[in-house]
Formats: structure tokens, sequence, C-alpha cells
């Protein structure tokens, strides 16, 4: 199971790095493999919301229904799933000098045929998690 992490530091508190990442909708802005990424409930956000997301990874379109499994004042965990995958998303925030520190880690089970390329996924991972940190780091700092 291909998995990444990295930790990186922010200039928003926490509440306010939860509060814009809790809406996964954001996504868009965040996450340099998103094409789009659509709320499938209403209001509030809370666990258990739902967002259909289309990615784009190396040139190869994927579609998952990502739900928030957990909601806490430091912690948010998306799980992604279709037939061929299942992605965590486990991103914890930290008070750190007026700002924030975020450890943002990521697993991906491949299911059925699709886990073959599980070795390679590893290197696009690792390459997206690059990138994801460049990009949230901006997006986050902005708020």
């Amino acid at each position: 199971m291909p998995s990444v992490s990295r930790t990186f530091a922010v200039t928003p508190p926490p509440a306010t790095v939860i509060d814009y990442l809790k809406d996964f909708s954001n996504a868009e802005q965040w996450d340099p493999g998103t094409q789009t990424c659509t709320r499938n409930d209403a209001g509030p956000v809370h666990e258990g919301s739902t967002w259909h997301n289309v990615s784009k990874i190396v040139g190869v379109e994927a579609e998952l229904t990502y739900t928030l499994e957990s909601l806490k004042p430091d912690q948010l965990v998306f799980v992604g799933k279709n037939e061929s995958s299942t992605s965590t998303d486990t991103i914890s925030v930290e008070a750190h000098d007026g700002g924030s520190v975020i450890t943002y880690h990521a697993d991906l089970e491949m299911h059925g045929v699709a886990k073959l390329l599980s070795p390679a996924m590893k290197l696009v991972f690792e390459k997206l998690a690059n990138d994801t940190e460049k990009q949230m780091t901006e997006v986050l700092n902005k708020l």
C-alpha cells in the first residue's frame, strides 16, 4: 500500500486551517491532482459529509467519493473510494509560533488487478505529495 507523509508550517492558526480544509471542495485549490470536487450534501460540513472528486494523476482520470470520516479541532480524516482504490487522507494540525504545523498523511490501497500498480504508485505519490505540500502551503498562507 503506497503511503506518503509531509510535515510543514503555515502562518494561520489551527482553527483557521481546520475550518478551511474540512470543506474538501477546497481541494480544487490546494491539491494539484484534483480537477473538480463537488459536495454531495448540504448544510454545515460534518462527519459524514461527502464529495465527488475527479482527479487526474499522470494523465489518468479517477473519480472517487470522499467522506469526512473524522472531524476534530486538530485533525481531519477523509476516505475516498472507488472500485479500484481507497485513499485515506489524515491531516493533523498543531499550533506553532502563532501559526500551525500540518502533518498530511495519505494511504492508497489498490483493489483487484489495480494492486499490481502499487509499486509504481508509490513513486507517483511521492511526487504528488511534494507538489501538494507546496500548493497547500501557498493557499493556506493566503488565508
